[in-house]
Parts: C-alpha cells; structure tokens; sequence
C-alpha cells in the first residue's frame, strides 16, 4: 500500500511542478510582445512642430546618442561631402617596389682637402709605390753538399737561381726559406717575400 502512496505523491508533484512551468511559458510569452510592441508606435508629432532642413543643419549632433530613428541626418552628410582623400601616389592593384629614397647631395673635397686625408697621385710630393714583383715561387732543390735552390715562374717562364744570383736581369734572390723567397728588385731597390705556392 505504500507503494501506491508514494506514486500519489510524486504524481502530484509533478502536476504542480508542470503547471508552474506553464504559467511561467505564458508570462514569458506575455512580456515579449508588450516589449516588441511599445517602441514599434510611433510618437505623433506636436501641431507646428515640422523642422526644415536649415534647422537640422544647425542643430548639433547628441554625443553618443545612439537610437534606431531612420531619419537622414543632413548635418552629417553634409560634413563628409568636404572630405578629400589625398593619397600617396601608390596604386595598390599593381606589384611595383617602393619609391628609392632621395639621393642626398655629397659636398665635392677639393684637392687640398683630399690629400689631407690620404696622399694618392694627384697630391704634391707624392712618390709612387714601386712595382710588384710578379715572379712565383713554386719550390726548391736541396742536394746534399749543394747549395739551395729555388724554382721561380714568371709568363710561364722557369728561372732556377740560389741566394745571390740574378733572376731575368732584374731580380736578385736574396734569401731562401722553407715556405718563403725574399727576392729584391734591383731596377728599383724594393725587397719583397714570395710565400711558397702550390701547383
């Protein structure tokens, strides 16, 4: 008997719980539409009210009013008819690299000026530095109770020389190392060291 007691009981739950939800449905229902309904209606306007398009243009705009009135605001047409665009000059539909930068004018040194800075051919007393010595040091020969000697290139020529001797009239092999030759032009008197070259 208990059984059935207890399904009394939560039928009888359920029929209050289910007509309160109805009745709220129904209220909810009720509310929307009187809030649709009132902003729908339009105010009519007071008898001699009607305003000329001079009187919207001096009237200044509410700050932040912000309303769903469809009205034209002349006012703020009429402030973006003065607007220009001035652009940059770029056309954005076309690939083409920016503008170079502007070319900044040098000021011209004069000769006095350049020769302060460092001496080259055109400053008064300017000595030229002697000419290279192109010959190639490729290797050497070291018999035993000979002397060393060394093999020199130059324009594919060959000159075979040791420490005092002349080379091609000109160049006087003045001491010989193990990866270096100090060759002296003698036309000249400039001394110079040929590293050790492969090949």
């Amino acid at each position: 008997m208990q059984v059935g007691a207890e399904n009394r009981t939560k039928l009888f739950a359920m029929i209050v719980l289910a007509a309160l939800g109805a009745f709220l449905l129904v209220r909810a229902f009720m509310a929307s539409d009187n809030v649709t309904a009132a902003p729908s209606t339009p105010k009519p306007a007071p008898p001699g009210s009607v305003r000329s398009a001079a009187q919207l243009k001096r009237q200044s705009p509410a700050p932040q009013a912000q309303s769903l009135d469809p009205s034209i605001r002349l006012d703020l047409l009429e402030a973006s008819e003065g607007v220009e665009y001035k652009g940059t000059g770029r056309n954005i539909f076309k690939a083409q690299p920016d503008a170079p930068p502007p070319v900044q004018v040098v000021k011209k040194m004069t000769l006095e000026e350049e020769c302060r800075i460092a001496i080259h051919p055109g400053c008064p007393g300017y000595i030229p530095p002697p000419p290279p010595i192109n010959l190639k040091f490729f290797g050497f020969a070291n018999r035993s109770g000979e002397r060393k000697r060394v093999f020199l290139s130059q324009d594919g020529d060959v000159f075979i020389a040791g420490e005092g001797e002349t080379v091609n009239r000109r160049y006087k092999v003045l001491r010989i190392g193990v990866n270096s030759v100090d060759i002296q032009d003698v036309l000249n008197n400039n001394t110079q060291t040929i590293p050790l070259t492969q090949g």
